[in-house]
């Protein structure tokens, strides 16, 4: 038997079987690792989105308010502007 039909058979009978399950097996590992961070990407934007709801919430009271002082005509209007001028910056504003 020549040499190099003996080696052509032990490559496709050993050699292929494991380097297809060495690669399996990484290919797995690396999908799971995917698959992690896939997740962790999907928490981040979660967590992104409410708090921009609640930033959006806030400026859309802000508004309001805005609007209602705006389109009131009454002497109240100048005092609701000195009291909403004493609130501190981070203190939540009334509708």
């Amino acid at each position: 038997m020549q040499p190099w039909v003996f080696l052509t058979f032990f490559m496709i009978v050993v050699g292929l079987p494991v380097i297809f399950g060495v690669g399996g097996d990484a290919f797995k590992r690396w999908l799971k690792h995917k698959e992690k961070m896939a997740e962790a990407l999907n928490a981040q934007t979660a967590e992104k989105a409410a708090q921009y709801a609640a930033h959006t919430e806030r400026l859309e009271q802000r508004v309001r308010v805005l609007e209602r002082i705006a389109t009131d005509r009454g002497t109240a209007v100048a005092a609701e502007i000195e009291q909403l001028r004493s609130l501190p910056d981070h203190a939540e504003r009334p509708n």
